[in-house]
């Protein structure tokens, strides 16, 4: 049986993207501007042969102020409220071509890299998992646009299993799950605080309430 060559294995890249402003688009930042709505995540992107995009958000807060503050917007074409449960809802959104999302679609089909949702919103940028081979990735990484700030954080070999779900998260989000179900966090009635959790791995109670939100959310998302 032949070696395998490294360089053609599919391998995932989490990586951050920080535009100089926050916003992957006009109309994101329309999103993030509207007072009292969060960004959670987006669920889905794609980019269409017209040169437009397509976004499903998952938000929190009020639907009808966040329709409000898009009506009328110049690069928005169409959107569109999907299962509202409360404060927590999902947007659509088609949008007129923009940046830098317009630039990282275009680099990802340009080197046919798969983009695997659920992709996190994190303080000023969003995180990304792309799959790809290392020679793919590289490649990608050196055309992404240099006014968006990006920091590669997880590189790994790409397990499609989707039998264990765990596989989409972090090493340290892995970390921190195990650990609050070890402690029992997740049980009912709750035997463990994020202040545990952050005691015995050395960190910030505000930490292990971060990690656990975008395990939950990957996983969740994944299942649903």
């Amino acid at each position: 049986m032949g070696h395998r060559d490294e360089t053609s294995l599919m391998r995932y890249f989490e990586f951050t993207i920080k535009p100089d402003d926050g916003a992957i688009h006009p109309v994101d930042n329309a999103i993030i501007e509207t007072p009292g709505v969060t960004r959670e995540a987006l669920v889905h992107i794609n980019a269409l042969a017209n040169g437009t995009g397509v976004m499903l958000y998952r938000l929190r807060g009020d639907v009808t102020d966040l329709e409000t503050r898009l009506d009328g917007h110049p690069e928005l074409l169409s959107c569109a409220p999907v299962a509202i449960e409360g404060e927590t809802f999902h947007f659509y959104v088609h949008v007129k071509p923009g940046q830098p999302a317009g630039r990282l679609m275009a680099v990802a089909q340009k080197y046919a890299l798969m983009i695997i949702p659920p992709l996190s919103f994190i303080e000023g940028g969003l995180q990304i998992t792309i799959v790809g081979t290392h020679k793919m990735l590289q490649q990608a990484l050196e055309e992404l646009p240099e006014e968006t700030h990006i920091s590669v954080e997880q590189v790994g070999e790409y397990s499609p299993n989707s039998r264990n779900v765990l596989t989409l998260l972090t090493d340290r989000q892995l970390e921190v799950f195990e650990t609050a179900v070890e402690n029992g966090y997740y049980d009912i009635p709750r035997r463990a605080t994020h202040e545990d959790i952050a005691d015995g791995l050395g960190c910030a109670a505000s930490t292990v309430d971060e990690h656990l939100r975008k395990a939950e959310l990957r996983i969740l998302t994944s299942l649903v």
